[in-house]
């Protein structure tokens, strides 16, 4: 999926340290901008994704200071975590001590910021939510505590873009208010997801982390982790430990490489969890296999290990098919990996596969998603398993432009959207563009952001799509800066694509609301690219 064509290695050119986000991990130490620097424009019609249904209030805005106490329903850890978020993010902005969170005992105290849940509200859905901000109040109810945690991204994109630096002080001339609304919001889609690369380049477990951060803030609920290629494998399995020991140390352009821990991806998979978004991981197989067969030489056919491999060349490497050892290989990685992993799926990749027969290809996956249903999960595949007899729980993940996932479609498999010349965030903006690649399409905010999941395929309805992802391929991001300047801002696009109503979504309106959001992203350090086709603000 990233070399339709050979391609050129382009050395990342792109560098600004930053690390971590929000209320979260440690985010650099900045001053606050100047007063004058404040956007004037209300920050109810600047908020992405744009939610189903928002109304001004009436009254003026909801102050928040040293004495505001963030109160959840009784018995409900979650809410107490989400409580702890908000009351982290406010911070030191209000006073020197962060906002009290406790459980509510009674009636919600004038005042407070409520934040409750009401499971007999079933037409919020399973991450919808009501904010009710008044002079006096602010109320977010979900039906379930993950609603909750959406309803306080938005309230976060409703307060002062400045909190989000970390050497803001409380200031009389800078109060900490929420404006006067009552906002109705559930998502239209269940996947609204990215998928984050380490095999070309390592990124580290800050670095995901960070990217979490990044995305929740726009209500994205799935990263989707391309754990092992041919440049390197990237998580240690035990069973078979020369697999990061030796297959884990290059990268493109021959860097260091490196591995998550099963520590390390645990603890990816337990931030994502602490935020509702699910760690979706990726062996790919039978191709972009590399590292693995340099690792062990019995995965080859011929039982001689290739050289490890640090180019991006696609479609020279696979698993020898006809051995037992590869399915007794295979076994282990899946079941090593979804015990570490709580969320349903396992991705197998399944792509570019130059080197079988379609026979020989499709027993291969049949007998893998075997494998995978046999430790409990969900298969994930690349579109090209497409014509494969698959199960009706196996997901087909369309990326190339020029296929349908119809015949899978037909037997009941669900679909995520990841077309290429859309979502592809490793595309270059443009023809000048510093770092990314080109072969699937120049990539601008507006062809990024203009376009609808129930028309682009036309022999794939709306129903059988579980929603949409934007993957980022790391042939040319060497650092998480690097990783930022591809993403945004196009993936709050995808974002909005995935959670909000189509009648919602228009460019011209939508733009205007995206250049609101320099201000939080300078605030939070990402490098982001400042597309001369939004008129940015701060």
């Amino acid at each position: 999926m990233r070399n339709m064509k050979q391609i050129a290695w382009v050395v990342a050119g792109v560098v600004v340290a930053t690390i971590g986000v929000g209320a979260c991990a440690k985010r650099p130490a900045r001053a606050a901008p100047a007063p004058g620097s404040r956007t004037l424009v209300s920050p109810l019609f600047t908020l992405i994704p744009a939610p189903s249904r928002v109304a001004e209030g009436k009254g003026g805005p909801f102050p928040v200071t040293s004495k505001t106490p963030i109160v959840v329903s009784p018995g409900n850890a979650r809410l107490l975590e989400i409580g702890r978020f908000l009351s982290d993010l406010i911070g030191p902005a209000a006073g020197p001590d962060r906002l009290r969170v406790e459980a509510l005992t009674g009636s919600a105290p004038a005042g407070s910021i409520a934040l409750l849940v009401n499971d007999a509200n079933t037409a919020l859905g399973d991450e919808g939510y009501e904010l009710a901000v008044t002079p006096e109040a602010v109320t977010i109810v979900g039906r379930t505590a993950a609603g909750v945690f959406y309803g306080v991204q938005t309230l976060r994109q409703l307060l002062p873009p400045w909190l989000e630096y970390e050497a803001v002080r409380p200031d009389a001339d800078w109060p900490i208010t929420v404006p006067a609304a009552t906002i109705t919001d559930q998502p239209r889609f269940a996947w609204r997801g990215a998928m984050l690369d380490v095999s070309r380049h390592f990124l580290n477990v800050d670095d995901v982390k960070r990217y979490i951060d990044l995305l929740t803030l726009y209500k994205m609920n799935r990263l989707h982790l391309h754990l092992a290629d041919d440049q390197g494998w990237r998580i240690e399995i035990k069973s078979w430990p020369r697999l990061t020991e030796y297959g884990g140390r290059t990268e493109v352009g021959g860097g260091p490489g490196g591995f998550f821990t099963q520590d390390g991806y645990t603890n990816i998979v337990k931030y994502g969890q602490e935020r509702f978004l699910t760690i979706v991981p990726e062996i790919d197989m039978p191709g972009h296999t590399n590292a693995a067969l340099a690792s062990y030489a019995e995965l080859n056919c011929d039982g001689v290990a290739p050289p490890l491999y640090s180019g991006i060349e696609v479609g020279f490497s696979v698993f020898c098919v006809d051995k037992d050892v590869t399915y007794r290989f295979i076994d282990d990685v899946v079941r090593e990996i979804s015990g570490l992993t709580p969320g349903p799926y396992f991705h197998v990749g399944g792509d570019e596969v130059k080197k079988l027969t379609a026979p020989k290809y499709a027993q291969f996956i049949e007998r893998v998603q075997g494998i995978v249903r046999s430790h409990g999960k969900q298969m994930i595949g690349w579109d090209e398993i497409s014509p494969v007899n698959l199960l009706p729980t196996s997901i087909v993940q369309h990326w190339r432009p020029d296929s349908t996932p119809a015949a899978a479609v037909a037997k009941g498999a669900k679909v995520i959207l990841s077309p290429a010349n859309k979502v592809y965030l490793d595309m270059k903006y443009h023809r000048g563009t510093p770092i990314g690649l080109n072969w699937a399409a120049y990539i601008g905010v507006e062809a990024g952001y203009s376009w609808d999941p129930a028309t682009l395929l036309k022999d794939v309805p709306e129903t059988a799509i579980l929603g949409v992802e934007a993957p980022l391929w790391s042939e040319t991001i060497a650092t998480m800066a690097d990783a930022e300047y591809l993403a945004f801002p196009r993936v709050a696009g995808v974002a909005e694509i995935g959670w909000s109503p189509a009648e919602r979504r228009e460019w011209s309106a939508y733009r205007e609301r995206l250049a609101a959001h320099a201000a939080r992203w300078s605030a939070l350090g990402v490098n982001f690219y400042r597309s001369p086709d939004v008129p940015w603000r701060h």
